[in-house]
């Protein structure tokens, strides 16, 4: 018998009241994830990072599903507390750029200790802070034990949010593009670091991000979506097998050094993509 999922999602929608109406940010969206690395791939406004944060109920929108489980926990209607036991703890969530997600007035240390401190006394707490810096290939742990968020590089800064998010030790964790605000070398350092730890872990990864190329090399489904709805579901390893035309029109959109083009495809968007 298969393993459960250790998220469920049935039916899920993101809506916002704005002065022109309503706007449906995600509509009716179904997946599930296991101890995996899946991809959810749009542009931006697809209502992909919706999707992340609805899951950890930190969108400000209005949320209904017909169904939304971690294990066996209804996600719909959690307390408060019942959010406080989950939330960091068992999913985490890594944010799109460190200079915005890191506490600018608190050491990387201090940060790094206030998510270890539940789980251990002072020294361990240190003690497991410097290792998982070490774990996330920081060459000097205890300098970046010791700094400010403002004196990291933008890849050094997301390997300590990495850090802080798994030192809880999650069983899912959520990476809203955590590689978009990074160079080329540094991205594929960070991506091998998420790869190695969620082997490592046996953990789920739901991995957020607009890069085709990106995700075909490193997940192992991808669900594409536009304008809210998921229109495809398929093996990162079989993407170019695609067959909805929006994802079709993607990849056509994509460069090929090894087959250079005039001119790269337009996208040409149908209406009836986003339609019931």
């Amino acid at each position: 018998m298969s393993e459960p999922p250790l998220i469920d999602v049935d039916g899920l929608n993101v809506s916002f009241s704005s002065d022109k109406g309503t706007v449906h940010a995600v509509r009716d969206v179904s997946f599930t994830l296991g101890r995996e690395k899946l991809a959810i791939v749009g542009e931006s406004g697809s209502g992909k990072s919706q999707t992340g944060r609805a899951i950890l109920g930190l969108t400000p929108g209005k949320v209904s599903a017909r169904r939304m489980s971690f294990h066996d926990i209804d996600l719909r209607d959690l307390s408060a507390r019942g959010w406080r036991s989950i939330r960091g703890k068992r999913i985490g969530m890594v944010m799109q750029d460190p200079k915005y997600s890191l506490n600018p007035v608190m050491t990387i240390g201090e940060q790094l200790m206030e998510a270890a401190r539940p789980l251990a006394d002072l020294k361990s707490a240190r003690l497991r802070s410097m290792e998982m810096l070490e774990a996330v290939r920081i060459r000097d742990p205890e300098r970046v034990f010791r700094a400010w968020p403002h004196e990291l590089s933008g890849g050094m800064g997301q390997r300590a949010m990495i850090a802080m998010m798994l030192l809880p030790e999650p069983e899912v964790l959520i990476a809203d593009e955590p590689t978009s605000a990074l160079d080329v070398t540094v991205r594929l350092q960070v991506l091998a670091i998420l790869d190695d730890l969620v082997r490592k872990r046996d953990m789920g990864l739901i991995f957020i991000s607009h890069d085709l190329n990106l995700v075909r090399t490193f997940s192992d489904r991808v669900l594409i979506m536009v304008g809210g709805r998921i229109v495809e579901t398929l093996a990162a390893s079989a993407l170019e097998e695609a067959r909805h035309p929006y994802t079709r029109g993607l990849l056509a959109c994509v460069p090929d050094p090894d087959h250079p083009r005039e001119r790269l495809a337009t996208l040409v968007r149908d209406p009836a993509w986003t339609e019931q």
